[in-house]
């Protein structure tokens, strides 16, 4: 039996197994980085400036030994950026607009902020909020659990977020990230034309919904 808070709530379960996932640390020590000088931050993480510049002006770190999420693309990403700024050219990487992905079933995936960042922040927010099963698309290839959230600012509209729960959740996630990339506001979203019948119009249909406006609700 394990005991787990959900929400503040204190729960239990019952369970043949248990898999811990804990998280990683920073693969950063007996690499001759004190040799150097290199300034480490009290989690292990190489110190880098928005360039991934570290304390030493020729000395680059990228990935899971920095900060942000310990994932591949924002990895090779940072990579990309670090080669430009080298040559002289622009390289940057918004951390903010890197998507995650959870590779289950149904599989997950969001960009941008969630409901309870917004509320410890103090920033207004609306919601859309569209199920997969509602999505015809969804239905006919058998697999309608889910659904797409989008988060938007109660008064610019402007996109903060978008988590999704069901098929294909890690390749609809990259129009949000466009979204959030560029500014956009749900408004944008809602105004594009996505094919019918497609798993993206679950994303249409969550803009639309940032006002009530369902088409197949």
């Amino acid at each position: 039996t394990v005991t787990y808070k959900d929400g503040g709530d204190l729960k239990t379960l019952d369970c043949d197994r248990i898999v811990v996932a804990v998280g990683r640390v920073p693969n950063s020590g007996n690499v001759g980085l004190d040799n150097v000088g290199v300034d480490i931050d009290e989690r292990g993480f190489i110190t880098v400036d928005h360039h991934n510049r570290t304390n030493i002006s020729n000395i680059y770190a990228i990935g899971d030994v920095v900060r942000g999420p310990m994932l591949a693309h924002k990895s090779s990403e940072e990579g990309v950026a670090v080669a430009e700024t080298i040559a002289g050219q622009y390289g940057d990487v918004n951390l903010d607009t890197i998507p995650w992905v959870i590779y289950t079933s149904p599989e997950i995936a969001w960009v941008g902020r969630t409901e309870q960042d917004l509320k410890a922040d103090g920033v207004p927010y609306k919601v859309g909020k569209f199920p997969f099963v509602a999505s015809g698309r969804a239905q006919a290839i058998g697999d309608s659990s889910g659904f797409v959230k989008m988060i938007a600012h109660e008064e610019s509209d402007r996109i903060l977020g978008v988590h999704i729960i069901g098929p294909y959740a890690s390749e609809l996630i990259s129009e949000a990230v466009v979204a959030l990339e560029f500014g956009a506001t749900s408004e944008d979203i809602a105004r594009i034309v996505h094919a019918h019948p497609s798993l993206s119009e679950a994303m249409h249909e969550a803009a639309l919904g940032i006002e009530d406006r369902y088409l197949s609700l």
